[in-house]
């Protein structure tokens, strides 16, 4: 069962660390970058891209990983696949806490009635600092489950 579970788990774990490193490579430095006129709908634009993508890929790695800590064959693997699960389960938090929040406020947001108070408010500059947050927890869970596989050969 690892021989089947293990290569899935590299392959949505691969899906969420890609996922999460083309926002913090591209994305977010292009929504700072904007005017706020155009930051607005291409950060709806860009969030719709990513959802459900995004979740699947976590949730799905996760149960993976999950699974795999329960059937390891060595403690050295179960503890790679259980510390990689833990990370993508910060990662989820931050998401569910920090990012989505600011993903639904914007998409409730005129880009032509914005609110007396923007400058304040906008939310660019927080949402790429825990954009990279889960980034690095994602990619390094990604290290974790290919270090599973050398615990293997």
């Amino acid at each position: 069962m690892v021989r089947v579970l293990l290569p899935l788990a590299l392959v949505f774990s691969g899906f969420a660390a890609g996922g999460l490193m083309i926002s913090s490579l591209g994305g977010a430095p292009l929504l700072l970058a904007l005017p706020t006129e155009r930051y607005i709908p291409v950060h709806q634009f860009l969030v719709t891209r990513f959802d459900p993508f995004m979740p699947i890929s976590m949730t799905v790695t996760l149960a993976l990983d999950l699974a795999l800590t329960l059937i390891g064959p060595s403690p050295a693997f179960r503890l790679l696949t259980t510390l990689a699960a833990a990370l993508l389960a910060i990662a989820m938090m931050v998401s569910l806490t920090k990012n989505v929040p600011i993903n639904r406020w914007i998409s409730t947001l005129d880009p032509e009635q914005l609110p007396d108070d923007w400058q304040r408010l906008d939310p660019r500059v927080r949402w790429r600092n825990w954009n990279l947050v889960r980034t690095v927890l994602a990619v390094t869970a990604l290290l974790l489950n290919t270090s599973a596989v050398a615990v293997l050969l």
